[in-house]
């Protein structure tokens, strides 16, 4: 998993104001919508015996812990601890990582990371929402597999035939021209020349003309999305899949879909049926695949030429994990409550702040004493 990136963690119309927990990277999150439309992002784990913030109760703007009632501002501190006097400070390290959100494209996004804002990578653009002729919905489902092997599923052209048959894909032409991979520094795609199916349903009623071919235009951006954008007789549908990891071995698939044709309200549920019976598709090959996790070694797994940006992915991820950006055992932490495990990464107020920089770590496993090393 990597980290310093934007994540996008939630949609926006489901953030209200008051705590909601969100995961992923293996951390949990706290995200509230504050009185100012605004939305803040803490990490889910009170310092002081590592209760869940997500369980308490907004004072105001600022999150209250269930167990012993710490406030928290925003940006992490804690500006009031119950139990203490009258007249009594709050120790310094008294307070939580804060990560930077925005809101963009009907999305949270949370950095995860502790990079200076100017060396960020930006949050993938996704030209469609903001045009009038498109209209969006929104899915989402949890996978029992890694995310990038939800990922590379999403770019991988050539099972179309098979998974989906003639569903999506086309089993009588399953061939896959080379085509060329456009790459930047955070994102891929390419055009592919694909043998669709003829249209069914509402789709193949109001379709003008059958097409021999389709061009799809398929690319991934880092950390974690995926685009699908296909070319329809009568339209254009385009799909960005949001990769969420849970977990190594669990995923969170936030789907949003843009499609310029049948533009009314009353054609959203059956884009969405159709989105969903193609993913659930997916599903039973993607939970399926072995081994579970992606292989560090490039040559560990065969490749061809139809899989050139699969191969892209895992050559730019070789190169960040060379870096330093990867999440490993070291990210792994334990509170003080017994068992209590948690990922913490660091936020820009480690950096921003280097004296504070380890102060409200919690210890690791076995170790009472030694602060937990941070995911630097």
């Amino acid at each position: 998993m990597l980290k310093n990136f934007w994540y996008a963690i939630e949609f926006s119309h489901v953030v209200e104001h008051r705590p909601r927990k969100v995961t992923c990277l293996g951390q949990d999150f706290v995200i509230w919508r504050r009185r100012d439309g605004s939305v803040a992002c803490l990490s889910d784990l009170c310092v002081h015996r590592g209760g869940a913030l997500s369980l308490g109760t907004l004072v105001e703007d600022r999150v209250a812990c269930p167990y012993h009632g710490w406030e928290y501002e925003s940006d992490g501190t804690c500006v009031k601890i119950p139990a203490n006097p009258p007249g009594r400070g709050i120790p310094k390290k008294a307070r939580v990582d804060a990560y930077p959100i925005v809101e963009k494209y009907g999305l949270v996004w949370a950095y995860l990371g502790d990079l200076p804002e100017d060396k960020r990578p930006p949050i993938p653009h996704m030209a469609e929402h903001d045009d009038p002729s498109f209209r969006a919905v929104y899915w989402q489902t949890v996978v029992e597999a890694n995310y990038e092997r939800a990922m590379e599923n999403v770019v991988d052209a050539a099972h179309t035939p098979f998974v989906h048959g003639t569903a999506f894909g086309n089993p009588d032409k399953p061939e896959i021209p080379d085509y060329e991979v456009t790459q930047g520094e955070w994102h891929a795609e390419a055009d592919i020349l694909l043998n669709p199916p003829a249209p069914k349903g509402l789709w193949g009623m109001l379709s003008p003309k059958r097409l021999d071919t389709v061009v799809v235009t398929n690319g991934w951006y880092l950390p974690n999305v995926v685009k699908l954008h296909i070319r329809l007789p009568f339209g254009d549908l385009i799909m960005y899949d949001h990769n969420i990891p849970i977990s190594q071995g669990r995923t969170m698939v936030k789907l949003v879909g843009y499609r310029n044709f049948f533009t009314g309200k009353w054609a959203d549920r059956n884009a969405v049926k159709r989105i969903q019976r193609i993913f659930e598709q997916d599903r039973v090959v993607v939970e399926s695949q072995r081994p579970e996790l992606l292989p560090f070694d490039l040559a560990a797994e065969l490749h061809l030429r139809s899989d050139a940006l699969q191969i892209a992915y895992r050559r730019r991820r070789q190169e960040l994990i060379d870096d330093g950006w990867w999440l490993g055992g070291d990210d792994i932490v334990m509170g003080d409550v017994p068992r209590r495990e948690a990922t913490v990464i660091p936020s820009p107020a480690r950096r921003d702040n280097p004296e504070l920089a380890r102060a409200w770590v919690h210890k690791t496993r076995g170790d009472s004493h030694e602060p937990a090393r941070s995911a630097e």
